[in-house]
């Protein structure tokens, strides 16, 4: 039921609904990307 009325408001909203939700997991993954990669890099050239 829940889908139901969020797909019917989204279809009522027109592209910029369909934008959001896209541009939101986008930049979700980016951010887990970015955490991942700097957890995962080697810290051999951080020393001076």
């Amino acid at each position: 039921m829940m889908n139901a009325d969020c797909f019917a408001l989204m279809g009522a909203m027109g592209w910029w609904a369909w934008l959001m939700p896209l541009a939101f997991l986008l930049l979700l993954g980016l951010g887990i990307a970015a955490l991942v990669k700097y957890l995962f890099q080697s810290h051999k050239g951080d020393r001076r």
